[in-house]
């Protein structure tokens, strides 16, 4: 709408320094172009305000999904309050100050200059909406960092304890642990055993060594369970096997987290978004009110103004690139069919 009515009036007006559509026109352009910047705004916050319900909210989200009837009364909602914001001032201010402080050939709000109303609606238009935006978007990361938080806890929790209880109740594991300990044992008394020996005198060697052969003879007759090769091939199998099972749902998390990372920045990318294209504008409007447009370049506060048109056109591009969710919803309203070639558009996202 902004490119297809307001930008093709304004171009003229900014190149030739006047205005040559008339007085009816210049108000309906001024409506206008005020109604769909103030409405690009209050909609960015009732879609960040219907993500936070649908991350903090999630079971009561789903089931007023299907309510079209509310969705729709929400987005009537925000085109009347936008329209109430600057439409009634516009229409009405010179009939209620009843005079018109614009010149001839010039086209802008008879409130342009004056600071308490500029203040006032700024505060409604930017200020109350950007610090909406950046509760909602923080309060839905904070969310989901407690959440990620929680599963991984959980998760380790859980494997941790199934793997303590596992090997409590698996006869092969208490047997590979008895082997295990039996054979440190062993060769332990053993080495001791030969150590004092070989620090003995020389006349009691002989007989200290038939002692020794015969005590080696005697627990090599000991029926051993396992040797140290078998202990570590039965503890590398249980471990392998547990590793088998711990894979995928390591690998489900992981998936998680990175998506909740995505969405995260995404949410990041569109307030910033929202901050560059009006911060400028609100600020540089605000103070050229106080000074009546002497201390404020004309170029800059062009820029400003043209940042929000500009915005106006990012938007639609920004929410389909950061969410999936709204990729799928214009591929439907645009392209019907190829959303029925892809059927696993979600999945790969």
């Amino acid at each position: 709408l902004a490119g297809a009515f307001c930008i093709p009036l304004y171009v003229p007006y900014v190149l030739t320094g006047r205005w040559i559509f008339g007085r009816s026109l210049c108000k309906l352009w001024l409506v206008v172009d005020y109604l769909l910047c103030t409405s690009s705004v209050f909609n960015i916050v009732l879609i960040s305000y219907d993500r936070f319900l649908s991350v903090t909210r999630a079971v009561a989200y789903r089931a007023q999904q299907g309510n079209t009837r509310q969705a729709v009364l929400k987005m009537v909602l925000v085109w009347v309050l936008a329209f109430l914001l600057y439409g009634p001032a516009i229409i009405s201010w010179e009939y209620i100050s009843g005079r018109s402080i614009i010149p001839t050939g010039e086209c802008y709000a008879e409130f342009f200059y004056n600071w308490y109303f500029l203040m006032t609606a700024s505060t409604l238009e930017f200020f109350t909406p950007f610090i909406s935006v950046m509760f909602f978007n923080l309060s839905i990361y904070l969310n989901i960092q407690k959440r990620t938080k929680m599963r991984l806890d959980v998760f380790h929790e859980v494997h941790s304890q199934s793997f303590t209880e596992e090997m409590e109740r698996s006869p092969e594991a208490k047997l590979s642990l008895k082997c295990c300990k039996w054979e440190q044992k062993e060769s332990a008394e053993t080495l001791d055993l030969s150590k004092s020996k070989a620090q003995g005198p020389a006349s009691t060697s002989s007989p200290d060594a038939k002692d020794l052969l015969a005590t080696s003879s005697e627990s090599s007759r000991k029926p051993k369970c396992c040797n140290k090769k078998s202990c570590k091939n039965s503890a590398s199998t249980l471990c392998s096997e547990k590793q088998m099972k711990i894979v995928p749902q390591s690998t489900t998390q992981h998936f998680r987290l990175s998506r909740d990372k995505k969405v995260a920045k995404s949410l990041a990318i569109i307030v910033g978004i929202f901050g560059i294209c009006w911060a400028p504008y609100t600020l540089l409007m605000i103070i050229r009110a106080g000074c009546h447009g002497q201390c404020i370049s004309e170029f800059w506060y062009e820029t400003s103004f043209w940042l929000l048109w500009i915005n106006s056109a990012v938007n639609p591009v920004l929410y389909p690139l950061c969410h999936s969710s709204f990729r799928r919803a214009f591929i439907k309203l645009l392209c019907p069919k190829k959303l029925k070639i892809q059927p696993n558009d979600a999945l790969q996202n």
